[in-house]
């Protein structure tokens, strides 16, 4: 795994820098795509469960299905999507996922004009197809980077998370009732918006497409390198800090309305949320090139176990505010730590493939725990939905101990 890190070539320290100005160029391109593109998931995940709410008749079961299944399309599109991006170019590839959250956000403003819960349902679906490129922008910053700004790229990428925390409830609120007397369609009209200044932003994006060696010859297969256990701990930790977080999150609409807390109070607790998501990306990647990506999926781990601790301390909204701010603190340093701990275990041939079967585990591990989400709410409570989490961290923290394990038998495995 050591020549892994040591396979790029030396180079010429101008065309070092002229390579570091484009990454840094593509970095601030994608960021802005992010700010836009999650505001896009940061509306939808505070309207899509009580839109559902308010689609459905008596029984409430299904009010999170809509959700679920916009997870599902971008687990559906997530490995084609990748193959995609790496085979024509990662621009036009993006492009093709933003169009598709563009006529997804029509078909949702649709469906709630004509109160149609399957129309949103798919709707919806369609909108995945936007979340399968956004989750690639990570790894597209990391394609013309070096090994020592690696880290730096991706959690710099994910700092527009932080615009979109603040854009996404904001535009929720002021837009609930743009168009009424139907309230939310606003919302959706303005996922059309967003969708399209993405569009525009990811023109000027500057990657090369894959050369035609490396899209014929792929590398290894990917059975062989998801036995690495860097790899395998890798990915898992990537579903898991996604799993845990959409778990608590996905809910967290739906309990504060059933402790008598307005939209308004939950749009910000869902804001101050995407903070803490998406704010500790001015320093985790710091971080990791200090301490470790290990040590910082397991500091990730433990701040899970304090939003837990938070949520079930109470229902007033302060519980709500620290919960779900620690939840996100702790999905920023595992995730941010998994992705960067994946890319050492593959060849740049290898990319399309392994990073679309990465995100593909991560949004099928998503998409079940929306469905579970919706299930331990509405059949038992915001408790069970705090309790349902601490297996999933305790598996994670077991994996990151079993990998720490193996790096000690073989100390020139590098972490």
């Amino acid at each position: 795994m050591a020549r892994l890190r040591d396979r790029s070539r030396r180079q010429s320290p101008k065309n070092s820098a002229m390579r570091f100005d484009k990454t840094r160029r593509n970095v601030a391109l994608l960021a802005v795509c992010q700010a836009f593109g999650m505001a896009n998931g940061s509306i939808a995940m505070v309207t899509a469960g009580l839109v559902g709410h308010w689609l459905l008749g008596d029984d409430k079961t299904l009010a999170t299905l809509p959700l679920g299944l916009q997870f599902l399309g971008t687990t559906l599109f997530m490995v084609p999507a990748s193959l995609i991006s790496v085979r024509i170019g990662r621009r036009r590839g993006f492009m093709i996922g933003s169009a598709m959250g563009f006529v997804g956000g029509a078909i949702c403003t649709w469906a709630i004009y004509e109160a149609s819960f399957l129309l949103f349902c798919l709707g919806c679906f369609v909108m995945g197809g936007l979340f399968s490129t956004i989750m690639l922008y990570r790894f597209a910053a990391v394609d013309t980077a070096d090994e020592k700004f690696r880290a730096k790229a991706i959690s710099l990428v994910l700092l527009g998370g932080i615009a979109a925390a603040v854009l996404g409830p904001t535009l929720s609120r002021g837009t609930v009732d743009l168009l009424a007397p139907v309230t939310f369609a606003g919302c959706y009209a303005a996922v059309m918006v967003l969708t399209a200044i993405v569009t525009l932003v990811l023109a000027f994006l500057d990657i090369p497409p894959a050369s035609a060696e490396e899209r014929r010859d792929t590398g290894r297969p990917l059975l062989t390198i998801l036995r690495q256990p860097r790899a395998a701990v890798a990915m898992a930790g990537g579903a898991i800090a996604y799993a845990v977080m959409v778990l608590v999150m996905s809910a967290t609409p739906l309990a504060m309305m059933a402790c008598n807390h307005g939209f308004n109070i939950t749009t910000h607790v869902i804001q101050w949320h995407g903070l803490g998501m998406y704010l500790p990306s001015l320093f985790s990647g710091h971080l990791i090139n200090r301490f470790g990506s290990l040590n910082i999926m397991t500091a990730g781990a433990v701040l899970f176990l304090g939003a837990s601790g938070a949520a079930l301390s109470g229902i007033d909204v302060e519980y709500f505010f620290v919960a779900l701010i620690l939840l996100g603190v702790g999905w920023n340093f595992m995730f941010v730590g998994s992705t960067t701990l994946l890319t050492y275990a593959y060849e740049p041939r290898e990319r399309g493939k392994v990073q679309g079967f990465n995100d593909f585990l991560i949004y099928g591990s998503v998409t079940v725990s929306v469905g579970v989400s919706g299930a331990l709410q509405n059949g038992f409570g915001w408790e069970a939905v705090n309790y349902g989490m601490l297996p999933v961290i305790a598996l994670a923290l077991g994996l990151v101990l079993w990998l720490r394990v193996h790096i000690a038998r073989e100390p020139l495995v590098a972490e």
